[in-house]
């Protein structure tokens, strides 16, 4: 435990609700701006290419102050933290960071990952804590997967992965799949059959507007709605009510009990009137919202040595000013830009 938080802010009255009555209940903490995939939608390689300034390791939150932060959060009402990246499995040591956190109490601990490196490290990320694992998937067919991947990857290596976790004692790992129209839409049935009675849950989830790297246009979206109407054909479906407040993925089952599936749709269908996250970028600020283009840099106050009282006012000011509703804008059929076009890339704050 790390001794700067006094026990007492562990204990919080009151959940943090931002100027939309939304509670604070996600932190979603990005622990490397660095990934081994260049997915089209994420880090291009046009952008991202070998020149491209990735942060010193010094700019980079240590494991303590990241620990400090989520605690702070935890006293403020967060009951979730997912680890995320660029792909978090490349951070060092990233299993010591896991077994700190998992010691908090009352948190639900996830990790979101490409599934590269998962073989490898599934049972270490289960024996030091984690509760749960997502899996990034755009494809089961080698040529689609690699084409949104863009390094040539094998999918089967991802494939052993889930394996893996699954054997290290993951159970109900998410699958999340990005569509992409004109690029990956045929891989939506072969992942549904895949996964259909594994007790794994795909995910599918409209390509987003997030950063300003990867050509977002409109026309690549392809609905979740038609997503639906593909899965009902083949496999009828019905709907079920979500885990809990704030969740984003809308969740369906099969009638014949083979599972579930889900859709994230951020474009078409947006929630932000129940986002409850708040995320902790690489390089430790704030963002209230994935479409931000600005946060509130927390590493500063933590490296001039602010108190947990400095800090927690810091959070509380933060969320409770929070208006965002980016895709609710976006969605109101007006064509307005209703934030700057540079935004935060998503290799810096997770998706």
């Amino acid at each position: 435990m790390n001794d700067r938080i006094d026990p007492d802010l562990l204990m919080p009255p009151v959940p943090l609700r931002d100027s939309r009555g939304r509670e604070l209940r996600d932190l979603r903490i990005s622990i490397t701006d660095r990934c081994n995939f260049r997915c089209t939608y994420c880090m291009p390689k046009e952008v991202f290419d070998a020149d491209y300034p990735y942060l010193p390791r010094t700019d980079l939150l240590s494991f303590e102050e990241i620990e400090t932060v989520a605690r702070l959060a935890v006293a403020a009402g967060v009951n979730k933290i997912r680890l995320t990246g660029g792909e978090p499995l490349l951070r060092r040591g990233m299993e010591k960071l896991v077994a700190a956190l998992a010691k908090i109490p009352g948190i639900d601990l996830a990790l979101t990952t490409n599934g590269s490196l998962l073989a490898k490290k599934a049972q270490a990320l289960r024996d030091a804590g984690l509760d749960r694992i997502t899996v990034s998937l755009d494809g089961l067919d080698e040529a689609v997967f690699q084409r949104m991947n863009d390094v040539d990857f094998p999918v089967a290596q991802v494939l052993e992965g889930i394996a893996a976790a699954e054997a290290a004692g993951f159970a109900n790992i998410k699958i999340n799949v990005v569509v992409q129209k004109g690029v990956n839409e045929g891989e939506i049935l072969p992942i549904v059959r895949h996964f259909r009675g594994s007790g794994h849950v795909p995910r599918f989830i409209e390509f987003m507007d997030v950063g300003s790297s990867n050509g977002w246009r409109m026309d690549q979206v392809l609905p979740s709605a038609q997503v639906l109407d593909m899965i009902d054909a083949e496999f009828p479906i019905e709907a079920l009510g979500p885990h809990s407040a704030g969740e984003v993925a809308q969740r369906w089952r099969y009638r014949d009990g083979g599972g579930e599936v889900g859709v994230i749709s951020s474009v078409t269908r947006a929630f932000c009137s129940t986002c409850t996250r708040l995320r902790l970028s690489t390089e430790g600020r704030f963002y209230t919202c994935l479409f931000a283009h600005e946060g509130f840099d927390l590493r500063a106050l933590l490296r001039a040595g602010a108190d947990e009282a400095t800090l927690s006012a810091a959070l509380e000011g933060l969320w409770t000013a929070r208006a965002d509703r980016y895709s609710e804008l976006r969605a109101d059929g007006k064509g307005r830009t209703v934030v700057p076009l540079k935004r935060i890339e998503m290799s810096y704050i997770g998706g």
